[in-house]
């Protein structure tokens, strides 16, 4: 069957996950503007970024063309047959190189280690971890080492401070978690779940709700905002997270799940300019 330009175009924006790869990459982009990178430093780094992101999405969509055939998701164009798994390989491959190269010269040795670390870390998701009980591992790992490379870029060059890693690394796990429980159900058909699928719905709510407020009680806290500010944020945080968690796992909890994310994610980028140790 020929596959037009313009559908093999649809298809390769559908296969990187095109949501949380523009978010991720905007996201870390802001945060290295807001940590002082000069603009050849700013677009090094949203290029090695976006060529990693993609080469995570198209390599996970390869790896799952299988499952989601079995699973009957049209949404997937290797289930709508755009394109085949192998030239999705091809481009995860290139993609994966470009952004190992782009990542060093962003960030030099340390800063584009961490990169590459965090994008080899996602592609073991892919490869082997998806479905264990290890699943939120990479999340923590990847978004961890994100503050390490944008740090490690910045003149002069430092580390990053240990309470924005943590924050990093609980950001990702709550996204992990909270991106699998729609999928819950699907994945347990086919023996395919994760963490998320292991722990049941609600204990996955409960975990969710408990890394996102986590990070925002760390970012309140280190933000430089009054003691009453902070405590309020924290409080409105844990209440609802408390009672959203308590009414169940309906769109009130998505709802809440999402405004907190919103929150934390701009207490990232206006946290910026204190990520170095």
């Amino acid at each position: 069957m020929k596959v037009h330009i313009a559908e093999r175009l649809r298809a390769y924006v559908d296969a990187c996950h095109p949501g949380p790869t523009a978010t991720v990459t905007f996201v870390i982009t802001a945060v290295a503007v807001g940590a002082g990178r000069d603009r050849v430093g700013v677009v090094l780094v949203a290029g090695s970024v976006l060529a990693g992101q993609l080469s995570v999405g198209w390599s996970n969509d390869a790896r799952d063309v299988d499952r989601d055939l079995r699973s009957g998701r049209s949404t997937k164009p290797t289930v709508r047959g755009d394109i085949t798994a192998s030239l999705l390989w091809r481009s995860a491959f290139v993609a994966l190189a470009a952004s190992m190269a782009l990542s060093y010269v962003a960030g030099g040795l340390i800063g584009g280690s961490a990169h590459v670390l965090a994008v080899l870390s996602a592609w073991a998701y892919n490869l082997a971890l998806k479905t264990t009980m290890w699943s939120a591992l990479p999340f923590a790992v990847s978004f961890g080492l994100v503050p390490t490379f944008i740090t490690y870029g910045l003149t002069p060059a430092a580390p990053a401070a240990l309470w924005v890693t943590v924050t990093w690394a609980l950001m990702g796990v709550g996204a992990h978690l909270a991106n699998a429980m729609p999928d819950i159900d699907s994945d347990l058909a086919v023996s395919a779940g994760g963490v998320a699928a292991a722990l049941g719905r609600r204990a996955t709510t409960w975990m969710t709700l408990l890394c996102i407020v986590s990070a925002v009680t760390l970012l309140a806290v280190h933000l430089g905002t009054t003691g009453p500010i902070a405590a309020v944020v924290v409080s409105v945080a844990v209440v609802g997270a408390i009672a959203v968690a308590r009414l169940g796992h309906g769109r009130a909890m998505f709802g809440f799940v999402q405004a907190l994310a919103v929150c934390a994610v701009l207490m990232l980028v206006a946290s910026a300019a204190q990520i170095t140790g």
